[in-house]
């Protein structure tokens, strides 16, 4: 059980929910997840003796038999619902890094329910595992749903407001979420959600222009040695022997088999630290210290004067795969990215979440072209048998004149984003309206405001987060005021 479950519980449903797409009757789908919200209850008869979660009408708490610590969440039938939208991964690893849930659900004596998404973790239906044509943010958020739904009738509560939280395409889900099913979640807090980074809505150069900055704002010396570090890499295809001296330099397992795994290796330590780039010390996509960007670029430049541009990258790049120390060589070429190990993504990639990317001259990386329907065309239908939709996500979740759209219909929605953040590009970062907001700030990272609280958070995190929390407070005053204008109900 991971450590995030030690100071304080929330209770976290890993389920296989089953929608219409998988040919169930609506009857049958209830009688599930009212069975599987029925085991949930079920837990707190044996809670004691096995040291599971105890829940009632009162509390839920936990203790966990790795630490002596535990801690109350009290909730009373009614109270309010706390849902996270879950990601493209096992819902444990955004659990563990979605502290301000917990950290808040104290004030507001919230249940806290982290909800899975289909094909992802543990949630693959067996007889379904390879219809990835199962696999999208629609069939997801109708899951979301239906759990909600019987979770509040199998704990009595149909009165509870529920809340979404979200990050990065879990924050989509969750903006998403609330305007899809109004009358399931009260408001939504979308933190770090692109829900505009498709149909060319926005540049698509954001990306890597932020990853960039990023870098520049630390140092230009530090952004040109990258940028020139990329020329040294391709020189060593045309050399003699030339892989065989590149693995030497990158420290490889066993030989490289290409130029372009170590290129590859060394961006993607870029673009993570990047997206990464948090406050404090942090182990989300790997173990990395506070600021990390700061940490490459002074490695950078504090090297000798007569080390390469390449060696400079190669030790920066080291932060991000061995800041334990504890890796005595590098696989470059059987990496695989850590929250999405079945490729779940890539079918989604492919399917509907058509991000067109580009990279210009002025950032610190090799500039590519956004021709990308060709190429992604061909590669989608040679790894799934499939063709991009690049305009399916504004058809089914809208985007274009956002501003315009949701000003008249929309509304409970907290759009955080950091500029820090290469996603933040394709973010909302200007108010809609009063009750859809945005929540910006200069230094933040993906998701940053999410992580939890510690007592070395800078001001501007802890400002940003007590603006967040005041917001929901006064989505949840306003729903109980009118719970109780509207009165009993008479059946």
């Amino acid at each position: 059980m991971p450590a995030f479950f030690h100071p304080i519980y929330c209770l976290c449903v890993q389920l296989i929910l089953l929608t219409s797409a998988y040919r169930e009757t609506e009857r049958d789908m209830e009688r599930k997840l009212a069975f599987s919200c029925l085991v949930l209850l079920l837990l707190a008869v044996v809670a004691e003796a096995t040291s599971l979660p105890r829940v009632t009408n009162q509390r839920v708490t936990k203790s966990s038999p790795k630490s002596t610590s535990s801690a109350v969440i009290f909730w009373g039938k009614g109270g309010p619902i706390f849902v996270y939208t879950g990601n493209e991964a096992d819902i444990e690893w955004f659990a563990s890094n979605t502290g301000f849930m917990l950290d808040i659900s104290p004030k507001f004596q919230a249940l806290l329910v982290f909800i899975e998404h289909r094909f992802y973790g543990d949630s693959k239906p067996h007889r379904l595992a390879n219809k990835w044509g199962y696999l999208n943010s629609q069939q997801a958020l109708a899951d979301y749903a239906i759990l909600i739904r019987s979770l509040k009738q199998n704990l009595s509560s149909e009165a509870s407001p529920v809340v979404v939280f979200g990050g990065s395409y879990g924050g989509m889900l969750a903006a998403w979420f609330r305007l899809k099913y109004p009358h399931i979640a009260i408001g939504a807090l979308a933190s770090s959600a692109p829900i505009l980074n498709f149909d060319n809505i926005v540049p698509s150069t954001s990306f890597y222009d932020t990853v960039s900055q990023d870098f520049k704002d630390v140092s230009v010396n530090c952004f040109e040695v990258i940028k020139r570090t990329w020329g040294e890499v391709l020189a060593f295809s045309t050399m003699k022997d030339g892989l065989q001296e590149l693995s030497k330099k990158f420290r490889t397992c066993k030989d490289l088999q290409s130029v372009v795994s170590a290129s590859g290796w060394l961006e993607n330590a870029f673009v993570y630290t990047a997206m990464v780039n948090y406050p404090t010390e942090a182990n989300f996509m790997a173990p990395l210290p506070a600021y990390p960007v700061e940490k490459m670029c002074k490695i950078i430049d504090e090297l000798p004067l007569g080390a390469s541009n390449l060696e400079r990258s190669f030790a920066a790049a080291s932060l991000y795969y061995n800041y334990t120390g504890s890796e005595k060589c590098f696989d470059l070429e059987s990496y695989t990215d850590p929250h999405d190990t079945d490729n779940g993504w890539g079918w989604q990639a492919c399917t509907e979440m058509v991000m067109p990317m580009s990279c210009s001259n002025q950032t610190m990386f090799p500039p590519f072209g956004n021709d990308g329907d060709k190429a992604d065309q061909e590669s989608c239908l040679e790894g799934y048998d499939v063709k991009p939709r690049p305009h399916w996500i504004t058809t089914e979740f809208g985007g274009q004149r956002i501003e315009l759209v949701l000003k008249r219909f929309g509304s409970n929605i907290i759009f955080s984003n950091g500029m820090q953040d290469p996603w933040s590009g394709g973010g909302v970062l200007k108010n809609i309206s009063i009750s859809i907001v945005a929540l910006v700030t200069k230094k933040g990272a993906h998701h940053t405001d999410l992580r939890a609280a510690t007592k070395d958070d800078p001001e501007w995190l802890k400002e940003q987060r007590r603006q967040e929390v005041a917001i929901i407070e006064k989505w949840i005053t306003e729903y109980y005021s009118d719970l109780r204008q509207e009165g009993p109900k008479h059946h």
